[in-house]
């Protein structure tokens, strides 16, 4: 199984500590970011990552030259911000044989079970299985609205008047009709150009496990008291 790991971001509200190094490798309780996503690959039995690079990316590349993890990683660096969905279609070649594939937002700290979220996506068959959870404002996230069978009824991001309190992870799992609705325009964004067209067609999986979106300071300092750490640890 191969998987994208979305890591362009120029990581502006983790300031200072990204004015030296990616988003995506800052350190979590000493361990850089990246080699929790790398051990979490391994783990899962991904095969094969592409992450794209856009602020500092020389330092990923060295990182992944230093760390080998078992899991063969293909960097590809943006002279523009392509945007979540933008990035998809334009590596959309890359996936083009598979029958589906990993969507991971670096900056989520998580202990999700992905077996059991990989498991759900083959028994059902969706366009995408996106793993979902309770959220405190839900105002500040993409949410989603569920049937009674975990069916996807509406997806809205960052929605004024919220229809619940469940949000989407930034991790999920797509297929060749989630790439399909990925508009021309650039920048593209999932959350707001893609999912909307989907609605009906998607999965919920919900998550209990540890997870926290690590984008803001106050999450950052808030992992580094609470990340269990990784399975293996």
């Amino acid at each position: 199984m191969k998987a994208f790991l979305l890591a362009a971001g120029h990581g502006a509200r983790l300031r200072p500590i990204t004015d030296s190094i990616p988003k995506c490798m800052v350190p979590i309780r000493g361990v850089p970011l990246l080699s929790i996503w790398m051990q979490l690959f391994k783990r899962i039995g991904i095969e094969e990552v592409l992450i794209n690079v856009y602020a500092h990316a020389p330092a990923v590349c060295e990182f992944v030259q230093r760390n080998p993890s078992g899991v063969r990683v293909r960097i590809v660096e943006e002279s523009e911000l392509l945007g979540s969905a933008g990035t998809l279609r334009a590596n959309r070649d890359w996936v083009s044989a598979d029958e589906f594939f990993g969507i991971f937002y670096a900056d989520v700290l998580n202990r999700v079970d992905f077996a059991a979220m990989m498991r759900m996506h083959r028994q059902r068959r969706p366009a995408a299985t996106l793993g979902v959870y309770e959220v405190a404002d839900p105002r500040r996230c993409g949410i989603v609205a569920m049937d009674e069978s975990g069916v996807i009824r509406e997806f809205v991001e960052k929605p004024s008047q919220p229809a619940s309190n469940l949000a989407f992870s930034g991790l999920m799992i797509g297929t060749a009709a989630l790439l399909d609705v990925i508009p021309d325009n650039i920048p593209a964004d999932i959350g707001f150009h893609v999912l909307p067209q989907l609605v009906g067609r998607m999965v919920a999986y919900h998550i209990n496990d540890y997870i926290i979106d690590i984008g803001t300071m106050e999450n950052y300092n808030r992992a580094q008291v609470t990340w269990p750490g990784s399975p293996e640890e």
